[in-house]
């Protein structure tokens, strides 16, 4: 569980399950790896490699790395 403020003011926390602030991104190299072999059960498919969060109010993109508690990349839309 991890909060973060957007640098538009606005709370992010990861606390509830499902929530509208994480999101689940694989490259299309990693999901074809995933499902190469057979088909899976949600408890066996691997965490991205990446935590990916989005901001609701000025949708920023916020990247981590694993173990690491601030941002890697952030990403703002420019229209």
């Amino acid at each position: 569980m991890a909060k973060l403020i957007c640098k538009c003011g606005e709370k992010l926390w990861n606390g509830e399950t499902p929530n509208d602030i994480e999101l689940v991104v694989y490259t299309d190299k990693e999901w074809s790896n995933i499902i190469k072999d057979d088909i899976l059960k949600s408890w066996e498919i691997p965490n991205p490699q990446y935590d990916v969060w989005r901001c609701p109010k000025c949708e920023r993109i916020y990247i981590f790395k694993d173990g690491m508690d601030k941002a890697y990349k952030i990403y703002k839309l420019e229209e």
